[in-house]
């Protein structure tokens, strides 16, 4: 019987489970897509999807409450700044799911879980351009400035044509074929007896 069984354990106790699904959404958050099993993968987008939904709100309170789940300052970075940036105007369902066929070693149902808004393959090929941010002042600016501003001379050489003159090919030795040496026809094969 199984009833009321809500809550797929997943074989591990309340502990190793929660850093198990921390370690994994900490992975999805990082490289945008993970393969796992379909049991794990459908307890992880029950882990992340509240996560992804308090990223839309950068706040303190919000960054902490998620800090507390994923204990990894740096996912939870990306997470309020990548992530949050991209998934802002879709009102849930931001993981997807694809099964992907069975593990040769135990033949265990395997899965893809990504993030649905960075898939370029199902959003069309858009892909955005990263600006790139600098911290320096405005030196470069001023020099590519006066880089473009100065004119630039260009100093041109003639140069005087080469003759080459071919000298003669020395005669080199001939050689001579020798004759193979296993063409004596008086030699005939003897049987010896033992």
């Amino acid at each position: 019987m199984r009833h009321g069984k809500k809550f797929n354990h997943l074989s591990r106790q309340t502990a190793h489970r929660g850093s198990m699904l921390a370690n994994m959404a900490c992975s999805l958050i990082e490289h945008k897509r993970i393969n796992t099993t379909v049991a794990k993968a459908k307890a992880l987008k029950q882990f992340v999807e509240p996560l992804i939904t308090k990223s839309k709100a950068d706040t303190t309170h919000n960054r902490r409450i998620v800090f507390g789940y994923l204990r990894s300052k740096y996912a939870v970075t990306d997470l309020f700044r990548d992530v949050a940036a991209k998934v802002g105007d879709r009102p849930g369902g931001y993981t997807r799911i694809i099964k992907v066929g069975n593990r040769l070693g135990d033949n265990a149902d395997m899965a893809m879980i990504e993030l649905v808004d960075f898939n370029e393959l199902y959003n069309g090929g858009k892909k955005e351009v990263k600006k790139a941010k600098s911290r320096r002042g405005g030196k470069a600016k001023k020099a590519d400035e006066v880089a473009e501003q100065a004119p630039v001379a260009e100093v041109v050489t003639p140069v005087a044509e080469v003759e080459e003159t071919v000298t003669e090919v020395e005669n080199t030795p001939e050689v001579i074929d020798e004759a193979p040496a296993a063409d004596n026809e008086d030699e005939t094969p003897t049987e010896e007896k033992a």
